[in-house]
């Protein structure tokens, strides 16, 4: 599996990270579309909202697993 790095847009100079520096895939999405009730990565990722660099199947692999939800949620809750 690549290695993941997510990270939550707090405020242009607020981001929550999770995962290593030099991941081969980040994902990235704005910490007000994670906390909507409707929240589904793989919608945002549709819609454009959730960005990603790296590997495209990577990317589906991690959405299908309900990874990028997960960690994307516990991000979220972070103070």
């Amino acid at each position: 599996m690549n290695s993941v790095q997510y990270r939550v847009i707090v405020t242009k100079s607020d981001e929550r990270v999770e995962g290593p520096d030099d991941a081969e895939l980040v994902v990235t999405v704005p910490l007000a579309d994670v906390q909507d009730d409707e929240f589904d990565a793989t919608v945002l990722y549709m819609r454009g909202r959730l960005k990603s660099t790296g590997s495209t199947s990577a990317l589906f692999d991690v959405l299908k697993s309900g990874e990028a939800a997960d960690v994307l949620k516990r991000l979220a809750l972070l103070p």
